[in-house]
């Protein structure tokens, strides 16, 4: 295959996608280049299909190097890449959830894209070009994908006059401090996945975003359609489909009607779950003499795939034409909200959050600034003091499951609830913790992803954790006909998510929306379908919000009793230095004395964690020591460190020596220094001149000396 090059000037740089050159074994490569940000993309789909398979088999690697940006991995015995990071996995989903819907449902090849960052710039973001690659490595492939999509980053960025203003594909730079944070991936014409972190922005600005991204979406998705032209011809693919077969099909028609399927509508979950076991397995029995017929016997498979079929159409007609749900609700009703707050003894905070069937304990740890998770990513390397962490254990759902680390997807709605929550928490000046919440989903019967949203507004409340606004969050629901008629549903429980086209995450607070997900089966949905989602997530949320605030309204005033403490006061960064001491000889000092925490920022922010006040004060009483500038005028006692022909050097704080010039240690002329100080001797001295900053620190002792009989002994400073 020759070489085949296109290029494209994209928002004012150059976007370069090329294949016939590298990895050229895969079933369609791409390299993808913008500035100088590079990516080696991959589309491998197996010839044959693994038995047993009743899904569709897509995975998706997404590979940081750290060679793409200059760096070494931090640890000190392991330099080679290992398991991928959060952020590589997160950005692994933002690639597959676009991708999916566009595959044939019932297609049985494997498939994985491997996306590798081969050279990051650290000014365009590699996942923001990383959907257009896949997108473009797979139409290569010649399997039946319905691309080409493409994917951009939206962000709301302050331009060289001040403005705020939506921005495509912004820098890492221009992201800094943004209140809105957005990649929409997509068609030409349509959006497949949305990914949101915002800080209180409103839907019209949303959905200008959206039209924004979907705008240049198109732009990226008529490049590949060039790609592939020169190209040529690209042979299509064998792959193989596991349909229901016509007979099963007609049989399944006959057996499972819509009004057999209408009775499940209105019943309560137990009784729904009973009866449509029941129809389940009654179907299954009626088909066994099918499927154990000595010629052409129907595979189980293929049965099961014609009840579910039948099934999922009754139900979504149903719900179109008489605009109901299968628990009886209206399209707009939330299920039955129940709160709870404190329940937990020994954890710093805790809530219970329960909607319907769904049910999540969120629970707070607050920590010391030193507990914060120390990041070292190809592209970002500091702490994050705010830990959100998921956890879906299959007793939740009924069902067997065994517990074996965390999955992608408990990841993924982590990640989520932690960005709804962000925006909301106090600055580190203001509440020095760090802060891990862990919501357990107890049971779930839709939408726990937005329920850990809730409990963890709860738990923080309950700790005294100053959050400015609560949170609270919904999912919406989608069915659509093959006509185009379509119901938005309002928080939609487990089978309106398995047999519907859209789930669609809103959460933020009564100002404005902090965090947005969005997936759907279909190939794409129009911008009026979104706009009234939105609109009707809001609805939604803050309806859940209000019965939240009936639990509890603000966060509490005191800390728990089980809550470390923490001190934080600001001292001159030129202090740092004389805090921390020689090897750092003065803070391990204070820490043992006190058995105190210490951290200390650059900006000179240092916060004493301790187990109770007392000991809190008294190590903030020895720096306050250490950074103290004296002032002329000042008495103090100090230690005597070291003699000299023309005076000694009087320690007045640890590691802060003063100058005691033989004029001034007594009213009269002395001969010789070691006639009347000795090293170790404590005398009290006044400051008689400072300079540079108190850097240099001159002292007397004259006034005090014939009160000690010449001999100037006296006890501890911290008698005065």
């Amino acid at each position: 295959m020759s070489v085949v090059t296109i290029q494209k000037d994209f928002l004012g740089e150059t976007l370069t996608i090329e294949t016939g050159k590298l990895a050229l074994l895969a079933s369609g490569s791409v390299t993808v280049r913008y500035g100088d940000t590079v990516l080696l993309v991959t589309s491998t789909i197996s010839r044959g299909v693994r038995g047993g398979m009743d899904f569709f088999p897509l995975l998706v690697d997404y590979q940081e190097k750290f060679y793409a940006t200059g760096k070494m991995k931090g640890s000190r015995f392991i330099k080679r890449e290992g398991r991928p990071s959060e952020q590589s996995i997160l950005a692994a989903r933002m690639i597959d959830r676009p991708m999916r819907p566009l595959f044939p449902k019932r297609m049985r090849n494997d498939v994985q894209v491997v996306v590798t960052v081969l050279s990051g710039d650290m000014v365009h973001n590699p996942q923001d070009i990383s959907i257009l690659g896949a997108s473009a490595a797979t139409m290569l492939t010649g399997a039946p994908f319905a691309g080409p999509i493409a994917g951009v980053r939206v962000g709301l960025v302050i331009n060289e006059a001040g403005e705020e203003v939506l921005k495509v594909n912004p820098s890492y730079a221009e992201l800094e401090g943004t209140r809105l944070d957005i990649t929409v991936a997509g068609g030409e014409s349509s959006l497949t996945m949305i990914e949101a972190a915002a800080n209180e922005v409103d839907a019209e600005t949303l959905i200008k975003a959206l039209e924004l991204g979907q705008k240049h979406i198109a732009e990226l998705c008529e490049m590949q359609k060039e790609l592939l032209s020169k190209v040529g011809e690209i042979k299509p693919m064998t792959i193989i489909e596991d349909n229901a077969t016509e007979e099963c099909l007609a049989f399944a028609r006959e057996h499972i009607t819509a009004d057999k399927i209408g009775a499940l509508f209105g019943l309560p979950h137990d009784e729904y779950k009973d009866m449509i076991n029941g129809i389940k397995d009654g179907f299954m029995d009626a088909a066994k003499p099918y499927m154990e017929q000595a010629e052409n016997p129907w595979k189980k498979s293929h049965v099961e795939d014609a009840l579910n079929t039948m099934i999922q159409k009754h139900v979504r007609a149903k719900m179109i034409t008489e605009k109901t749900r299968l628990d009886g609700r209206g399209l707009t009703d939330v299920r039955h909200i129940a709160c709870e707050a404190g329940l937990i003894p020994m954890t710093h905070g805790s809530g219970l959050f329960t909607r319907g069937q769904t049910q999540v304990l969120s629970l707070l740890t607050l920590g010391s600034p030193g507990d914060a998770q120390v990041m070292d990513e190809m592209d970002f390397s500091g702490e994050k003091r705010y830990m959100h962490h998921y956890n879906f254990p299959g007793f939740s759902v009924g069902e067997v499951m065994p517990m074996r680390g965390t999955g992608r997807r408990e990841i993924g709605h982590g990640d989520l609830a932690e960005r709804a929550l962000l925006p909301m928490l106090p600055s580190k000046e203001e509440f020095p913790y760090t802060m891990r919440v862990v919501s357990e989903v107890l049971a779930s019967n839709g939408s726990s992803s937005m329920g850990s949203v809730c409990g963890s507004t709860l738990a923080l409340m309950d700790a005294g954790v100053p959050i400015k606004r609560p949170v609270s969050g919904i999912a919406m629901g989608l069915v659509m006909d093959e006509q185009g008629e379509y119901v938005v549903l309002t928080d939609i429980q487990g089978q309106e998510d398995y047999l519907g086209d859209m789930d669609f995450k809103v959460a933020g607070t009564e100002k404005g929306i902090t965090a947005l997900q969005l997936d759907t089966k279909l190939q794409g949905l129009s911008m009026d379908i979104l706009k009234g989602a939105i609109e009707q997530g809001n609805t939604g949320r803050n309806f859940i919000l209000q019965k939240m605030l009936e639990t509890l309204n603000a966060p509490r005033t005191d800390l728990p009793k089980h809550a470390p403490r923490i001190v934080s006061f600001k001292i001159d960064q030129k202090s740092i230095g004389d805090v921390i001491g020689p090897g750092g000889k003065n803070i391990r000092a204070i820490i043992e004395e006190t058995g105190v925490k210490i951290d200390i920022d650059d900006d000179g922010l240092v916060m004493i964690t301790a187990e109770n006040g007392e000991a809190a004060q008294m190590a903030k009483k020895r720096i306050d020591a250490i950074t103290y500038v004296p002032q002329i005028g000042d008495t103090m006692i100090g230690e005597v460190k070291k003699l000299a022909a023309f005076g000694a050097f009087v320690e007045y704080a640890p590691g802060r020596d003063g100058l005691l010039h033989v004029s001034a240690i007594a009213p009269h002329r002395i001969e010789n220094v070691e006639d009347v100080l000795k090293v170790g001797q404590k005398i009290k001295v006044k400051v008689q001149g400072v300079e540079d900053g108190g850097r240099k620190v001159s002292l007397t002792h004259k006034e005090f000396f014939e009160q000690v009989g010449g001999t100037s002994t006296t006890s501890s400073r911290d008698d005065l």
